[in-house]
């Protein structure tokens, strides 16, 4: 896990963040402000935060879950739920495959992990080793943590943006099982591959 951490923060080191000074035909609205500074999602989990709860529940509807970990003012989330997160077609990927539940880098909240520690939210943050914002942490579906806490039960770390063709393929990594025997940057140059030998334009690297 380590490595791929590694990886996949210098992936995300070396991409620029776009601009999007006027609205793009096509995309979801605009997502709303909470009261804690964090963008709202309305199909982002309505949770008690139970981890091991929400797990379960996603698994029982052949899904994994996606814990995020965001903050205000950061700009990185502003780009994920601003660009990625208003692309339709991704998020009816999401909401296909994975259960997202959003956690506050600096909240106050309780949270219960899979082990059965209730700890706020940013000390949960402490405990996984999240230090960035966005992160978000992929649990696959067939996850077992057995009274481990969640994050040991990962398949894949997302430590930061990425841009909407890495952050899609992530989603299809985790979810496809790919993640057991190929590396993520295998798996999205064949994924570019094929859709271009399908006729679509891929663009990964501007």
């Amino acid at each position: 896990m380590s490595r791929l951490l590694i990886a996949m923060l210098s992936l995300f080191l070396s991409l620029p963040l776009a601009s999007h000074a006027t609205p793009v035909e096509g995309l979801l609205p605009e997502p709303r402000l909470g009261d804690d500074g964090l963008h709202i999602q309305d199909w982002f989990l309505q949770s008690f935060l139970d981890i091991g709860e929400d797990l379960a529940e996603a698994q029982a509807n052949g899904k994994g879950l996606v814990v995020v970990f965001e903050q205000s003012g950061c700009p990185y989330c502003r780009e994920m739920h601003r660009v990625n997160l208003r692309d339709a077609a991704i998020v009816e990927q999401i909401k296909a495959t994975f259960d997202v539940l959003q956690l506050d880098l600096r909240g106050s909240r309780n949270v219960t992990d899979t082990d059965g520690e209730e700890l706020p939210e940013r000390e949960l943050a402490r405990k996984w080793g999240v230090v960035f914002t966005p992160t978000l942490i992929f649990i696959p579906q067939d996850a077992d943590p057995a009274g481990k806490p969640a994050n040991m039960a990962a398949a894949a770390v997302m430590p930061g943006y990425f841009k909407p063709f890495h952050f899609a393929s992530m989603f299809d990594y985790v979810a496809s099982g790919a993640w057991r025997d190929q590396h993520f940057q295998e798996f999205i140059t064949a994924r570019a591959d094929k859709l271009r030998s399908e006729g679509a334009e891929v663009e990964i690297w501007d």
